[in-house]
């Protein structure tokens, strides 16, 4: 029979939100976390009101089905509150949570939070993202590290709250003593590759310190989404620990401060907590100064290659338009192709952004106008033109 031996949670605002949207639930046998969507106002509700649900959770049933009529009732909940004032219209949250049962593991899943399992010195993750990139990846549209960089990665496919009703991903994992789950936000996961992830879990001395470095590796690479890590480990029951090191539940709401930004979905999410300044990492300060440095002189010989084809490709660039989604989820005209080089530097610009919500295409109209194809300024401008006639 396993238990819960060890466990810590983290949350934080990263470096280029004001708000923090992410909540999670840390509560032996139960474990989530919760990236909601909609500002300060209407994410942070989303995303709490998804792990405060966690603390009615009922005995009665198999353990999916306790944990599919936990994330039904926050659905339902945010849902309504969403109908009853406009102003969190369109709120949202991604749920990922797990339930240690004996020796399995029950997991439900929506969004793009994830789940991974690391045993054995090898990470595999759990949950497959409700994602646009993720769906492209699946039909062979893009290639895994076109879909690590692909500028619409935020983009989800399904959420609590959007729609009354939600289809929730649920299935049981069957553990064993020694492994050790990790849930996290997608703040962590779109700023540091799964290889980086495995290692600073190999290398941690403890789950405090992974957790930890995982939000400073998180930092370090931009920061540009909340960071929430939530890690636990399970073992038998004659393993040498007096139980979890933390019993924390739901990390709270800070006061209300405006977002810079918000998650694109389709129907979406994005994440809410005290943002705390990045703990030491678990490896020895020198030799990670050496491995900052290689990094940095690799990105810099990169960025002094990739300089010369830019500049030479500027003009073909900007010949190129394709259709997408802005910010704010409205169906726009872009400029370029749908690329990021490092440090931010985007190869698109917007031209013109109608008035049409992303997410009020039929879904064969989204297939159309997210598939990014290039094409001139004409043909480009044609569809969006199209698409705002069909509103009228």
């Amino acid at each position: 029979m396993l238990r819960v031996v060890d466990e810590a949670a983290r949350t934080d605002a990263g470096r280029q939100r004001h708000a923090n949207e992410d909540s999670y639930y840390a509560c032996a046998p139960v474990y989530a976390v919760a990236d909601g969507m909609g500002g300060a106002q209407a994410g942070e509700v989303a995303s709490r009101i998804a792990a405060e649900a966690f603390d009615e959770r009922t005995g009665e049933g198999t353990p999916e089905q306790q944990l599919a009529r936990v994330a039904s009732e926050a659905n339902r909940r945010i849902f309504e509150l969403a109908q009853e004032d406009s102003s969190r219209s369109g709120m949202g949250t991604t749920l990922t949570g797990l339930l240690v049962d004996g020796d399995e593991v029950a997991i439900v899943h929506v969004g793009d939070s994830r789940a991974y399992l690391f045993r054995d010195g090898e990470l595999r993750q759990l949950t497959r993202d409700h994602s646009l990139v993720e769906e492209l990846r699946r039909q062979g549209r893009l290639t895994p590290e076109e879909a690590e960089e692909h500028p619409q990665r935020s983009i989800i496919t399904r959420a609590l709250g959007p729609e009354r009703d939600v289809q929730l991903d649920v299935h049981t994992h069957r553990a064993r003593s020694g492994d050790l789950y990790l849930i996290c936000s997608d703040g962590l996961t779109s700023m540091v590759r799964e290889s980086r992830l495995r290692e600073i879990l190999a290398e941690s001395e403890s789950l405090r310190n992974a957790v930890d470095a995982l939000v400073a590796e998180a930092n370090e690479m931009g920061g540009r989404d909340n960071i929430t890590v939530v890690l636990f480990r399970v073992g038998g029951d004659g393993a040498d620990h007096d139980g979890p090191a933390v019993d924390e539940t739901v990390v709270g709401l800070r006061d209300p401060e405006p977002d810079t930004g918000e998650q694109d979905i389709v129907p979406a999410v994005s994440p809410a907590p005290e943002p705390r300044e990045p703990a030491a990492r678990g490896a020895a300060p020198r030799r990670r100064s050496r491995r900052t440095f290689r990094r940095m002189l690799i990105t810099l010989l990169l960025l002094a290659l990739l300089a010369g084809a830019v500049v030479g490709a500027v003009a073909g660039i900007r010949s190129v338009y394709f259709v997408g989604q802005d910010e704010r989820g409205l169906v726009a005209l872009y400029r370029g192709v749908p690329y990021e080089l490092p440090l931010g530097i985007d190869l698109y610009e917007p031209e013109y952004v109608s008035s049409v919500p992303a997410r009020t295409l039929s879904p064969t109209q989204r297939r159309r106008q997210l598939d990014h194809q290039l094409r001139s300024r004409e043909d480009a401008a044609d569809i969006v033109r199209e698409l705002e006639r069909g509103r009228q």
